[in-house]
């Protein structure tokens, strides 16, 4: 089953409490790169929420996302600094002396001055809170793989599309070279006739000269070869398994075939049709980028 590296998923668990909710993007990366971005009493989950993503993604740019939302009234405590507030009216009653002004501190604004009192999150039992933890990222695993195999689905059929294009370029190949050797032969005889007269052209040196002709473009290796090409692809296309590296290195020998066709077509119809075979091959690639 082919899968695209590009995708999104998410997923959230709410409770009475709180709730959870886990985003997961990924674009296409030549490796498996995970960037998980938690609150920080729920780092010690990590490890584990990387296990978990591998079930579901072996290949791409991962980011996942992790929000926390605490509902609970008693989530919150008040914490009083005495030593803080002390230092506050020391600082306040030193003020009053040296300059004999008149002090106006009380209660409310005392515990109104920085860092007096201070607001809290309450430590709270992150373990107890990990399996929905759990709970939402497989949703989103699940949601972003299927968005993973949709995406695929789209470009198996492109691939597949472009692969039927290929094979009529080098059929074509297949069909024209013949026939250039023909007008190469017929070529050179008119110009042997063209310096000869009337004596008779030597068959042997003519035979030779159209050996050499034929090793230099000779190309029946390279189509062969890149319809093998074609077909590995086809079959490839089929597993169900990671594919996208193993399509990589065909598109890359199907591209030096028709580098090989393209260098050797010693004819205008030939060479245009060696460059629209690079071209599909370059955008069969293209494709294969984002192929998990």
């Amino acid at each position: 089953m082919v899968k695209s590296m590009t995708g999104f998923g998410r997923g959230e668990k709410i409770t009475q409490d709180y709730k959870v909710a886990i985003e997961i993007k990924t674009v296409n990366h030549r490796y498996c790169d995970m960037n998980i971005k938690l609150p920080k009493k729920f780092n010690a989950f990590e490890g584990n929420m990387r296990n978990i993503l591998k079930e579901y993604v072996s290949r791409g740019k991962i980011d996942v996302y992790v929000s926390f939302s605490n509902y609970a009234d008693n989530d919150i405590e008040i914490h009083y600094h005495e030593s803080v507030a002390a230092d506050y009216v020391s600082a306040v009653r030193q003020a009053v002396d040296t300059f004999g002004i008149a002090g106006g501190l009380n209660g409310v604004k005392l515990v109104c001055l920085p860092e007096v009192v201070t607001l809290e999150e309450r430590e709270s039992d992150a373990g107890q809170i990990y399996p929905d933890i759990e709970e939402a990222l497989r949703m989103a695993g699940s949601e972003l793989k299927a968005a993973r195999t949709a995406e695929g689905a789209h470009l198996k059929k492109d691939i597949l599309d472009k692969l039927c294009r290929v094979e009529e370029l080098v059929s074509y190949v297949e069909q024209r070279s013949p026939e250039v050797m023909v007008q190469y032969r017929e070529k050179i005889e008119k110009k042997v006739q063209e310096l000869l007269g009337d004596r008779k052209v030597d068959e042997a040196v003519l035979a030779t000269e159209l050996t050499i002709y034929a090793d230099k473009t000779c190309v029946d290796e390279e189509t062969v070869r890149l319809q093998s090409h074609v077909n590995a692809m086809r079959e490839t296309l089929e597993k169900d398994e990671p594919i996208g590296r193993k399509l990589d290195f065909l598109a890359q020998e199907m591209n030096r075939e028709a580098n090989t066709i393209l260098s050797k077509a010693n004819d205008s119809e030939l060479s245009a049709n060696a460059i629209e075979l690079k071209t599909e091959i370059e955008k069969i690639r293209e494709q294969i980028q984002n192929i998990e």
